[in-house]
This record gives C-alpha cells, structure tokens and sequence, in this order.
C-alpha cells in the first residue's frame, strides 16, 4: 500500500487509491489533514492563477478591439464551460460514470473539461473542504467490497483440502 499500512489478511479487499491521498483516506492517517488541506489551499491558488491568466486573455481582446460582441462571447464560454467542469466533476466525486461515458462524448467533454478548468479546480476546493475528493464513492465501494468479502467467507464450507476423511464402512453399501 502506498501511505498506510493496513493489517489485511491476504485476498481481503484492497481500498483504491485516491490522488493526491493513496490509501490514507481510509483511516485518516499518514497526513491526511495536511493533504486535504494542501490540495484546497492549492486548487483555490491554481484557480485564482487561471483567473489571472485569463484575465489577460481578455485584455488582448481589449487591446485587438475584437468588439463587445466577441467579449461578451468569450466570457460566457468561459463562465458554461466552467460550470459544466465543476458539474462533471462534482458528480465523478459521488458516483462512477455510467457505461456510456466510454463512448465518443466522453473525448468530445474533453475540450470543455479543458476550457473550463478553473470549474474543475473549483470542485476540487469545495470537495476538500469537507473531504478528499472521491472519498465517499470509494469508502462506499470499499465497504461493499468487504461486506462481499465476508459473505463469501463465511458460505464456504471450509478448505476441502484439510478435511479428515471419513471412515470406510459408515456408509450404505450398494447392491
């Protein structure tokens, strides 16, 4: 395991490893306070320095006299595409894409994942406040895991291997 050191028995379930956290969300140890602090103090910094960055892309359209047509155009595109980010990204913390996000819409997302990162970066802060991100979906996962585990664990009838025979004769003979 990456940053805990969990006791499980072997074939138990492993829990998946989140970014940025590895395995340390499932007891909340090896720094887990500091690295969800870091990663909201650091989605928060990134955003504001993609705020920035793009704050002097509109100066150049200021500067170009592009025309508040094409302003008003660009700041929209950025606010939808931020908001559709933030959207698809909160949900990927609460539950597992369906079987369609491995067609074609999902690299056709791609691009306005990309446009709107500072959405995405804005999920990531808001989520950290309360939790590492993903954190409930994969505790969620996880118990489901065990609690299979254990299911199976306990049906089975025991290892055929170490069973004693039994003894010859106590059965009906056949005619």
């Amino acid at each position: 395991m990456s940053d805990a050191q969990h006791t499980a028995a072997p074939g138990d379930p492993e829990p998946q490893e989140i970014r940025f956290f590895g395995t340390s969300w499932v007891d909340h140890d090896g720094g887990y306070a500091l690295r969800r602090a870091g990663v909201a103090v650091g989605s928060l910094v990134l955003a504001a320095a993609g705020a920035l960055v793009l704050r002097f892309a509109f100066q150049g359209l200021e500067i170009a006299a592009a025309g508040s047509f094409v302003n008003v155009l660009v700041v929209a595109g950025f606010a939808v595409c931020s908001a559709l980010a933030f959207r698809r990204t909160w949900d990927g913390f609460v539950r597992r894409p369906g079987p369609a996000a491995d067609s074609g819409a999902e690299r056709s997302m791609q691009s306005l994942m990309l446009i709107g990162f500072i959405g995405t970066l804005l999920a990531y802060f808001c989520r950290s406040l309360a939790e590492a991100p993903g954190e409930k979906l994969r505790r969620a996962e996880y118990a489901a895991a065990r609690e299979r585990h254990a299911r199976r664990r306990e049906t089975r009838a025991g290892n055929p291997a170490a069973r004693k025979p039994k003894p010859k004769g106590t059965g009906k003979k056949r005619r």
